[in-house]
């Protein structure tokens, strides 16, 4: 009687009451993704040397932690249902490979879908969240992405509140990222099931272009986001979609626009490019310390567009120490004069503040009641502003 007693206790425990795996995600998640670049192109060989750029290249240091494979690297179910990953692709298996990557110090993180195939045709976990979600617990995964293809009359917040209760079980600490494309609008239900969703399309590498199937260069996905900043904070993200940083569509100018954009809306800084080939402009780009705490900001407050004068924008984010940051964000053809006023950012007009240049890395001086600065065209300045105590 006891023993049934117990186990009617662990069971309560585990299914009767689920959750997702709480403080994973504290601020944003930070790593790299194969999709934006490499498509299904990915192999073993690729996330070792990865895993390894990553290291070399500042990144890892700069705050960088998960190395994730997305679409292709499966094949199909052995007679068990256990899915199998790619053998010529993936010769050593993936526990081998999550080993690899954990030991330069970082973390893993694989791809699966709600749907029975994947958005590439590939083996879904429609009807195998647990027994997925024990296979990757084995192999040491600590994301996990899942997708919304050929997902049919499912309901989006049952299914994935299914893969959650299944990576619950498999008592292995992985971050959940919901990627229906916003289609069910996730902010509103899935702050209890993942740590992060994606509120929009999927991102193209271009700054405003559009597709048929409604994905998007940066500044769409950004307009498409912009209001959302009410359901954002810490463990419960808002997923605007991988950075397109370093893949050749978006000059300089226009990727620290990007860049600048992603960490002030609180953005997961998921980079998408070819990290053993970064130039060094990409790299300090995706390394700006600076630029990245105010990411990683732990208040967790997606900025808020507090002026938007058609080409002519003002985003604000309130960090924990009182501090603002504050993107001038050009979209027109040409330099434009922009300024940001105290009030605007809740501070009274007469206070005086000392304003950062978060790309220079300079102190601009002190100001009071208002900052303006000459903002490059399809560019963006960003400085941090604190007021004198």
């Amino acid at each position: 009687m006891k023993k049934l007693f117990l186990f009617i206790f662990l069971f309560s425990a585990i299914f009767a009451y689920p959750q997702k795996f709480q403080g994973l995600a504290l601020t944003p998640p930070m790593g790299w993704n194969s999709w934006n670049k490499f498509g299904c192109d990915v192999s073993e060989k690729l996330i070792k040397e990865i895993a390894d750029a990553m290291v070399e290249s500042g990144m890892k240091d700069a705050g960088y932690q998960y190395v994730i494979i997305d679409d292709c690297w499966q094949i199909g179910r052995d007679d068990q249902g256990n899915i199998i990953p790619d053998p010529v692709r993936f010769p050593s298996g993936m526990k081998a490979l999550a080993d690899y990557v954990h030991s330069k110090g970082l973390k893993f993180g694989i791809y699966s879908d709600a749907g029975s195939k994947t958005c590439q045709r590939r083996p879904g976990s429609r009807g195998y969240e647990f027994q997925d979600a024990r296979t990757y617990a084995s192999w040491g995964v600590d994301y996990v992405k899942f997708d919304w293809c050929y997902t049919s009359t499912q309901d989006a917040k049952a299914s994935y509140t299914t893969m959650r209760d299944a990576i619950y079980a498999a008592g292995r600490p992985m971050v959940f990222s919901l990627c229906d494309w916003g289609l069910s609008k996730p902010w509103l239900w899935a702050k209890d099931v993942g740590h992060l969703w994606r509120a929009t399309d999927d991102i193209m590498d271009c700054w405003d272009c559009q597709d048929n199937r409604n994905n998007a260069g940066f500044t769409i996905l950004l307009d498409r986001v912009a209001d959302l900043y009410s359901y954002s904070g810490p463990d419960h993200w808002n997923d605007p979609d991988m950075l397109e940083v370093g893949n050749k569509g978006l000059n300089n100018t226009e990727s620290r626009a990007h860049f600048s954009l992603w960490c002030i809306l609180a953005a997961p800084l998921i980079a998408g490019n070819d990290l053993r080939s970064m130039s060094d402009e990409t790299k300090n780009i995706l390394t700006n310390k600076e630029a990245i705490a105010v990411d990683q900001d732990p208040l967790g407050k997606q900025g808020v567009k507090v002026r938007d004068d058609g080409d002519y924008e003002v985003w604000v984010k309130q960090l924990a120490d009182g501090s603002r940051a504050v993107v001038l964000f050009n979209r027109s053809l040409k330099e434009k004069t922009m300024k940001v006023k105290w009030e605007e950012m809740g501070y009274p007009s007469y206070i005086q503040a000392n304003v950062r240049d978060l790309w220079q890395h300079k102190d601009m001086g002190k100001f009071t009641g208002k900052y303006s600065d000459i903002v490059p065209a399809h560019g963006a300045i960003m400085i941090k502003v604190v007021p004198e105590k």
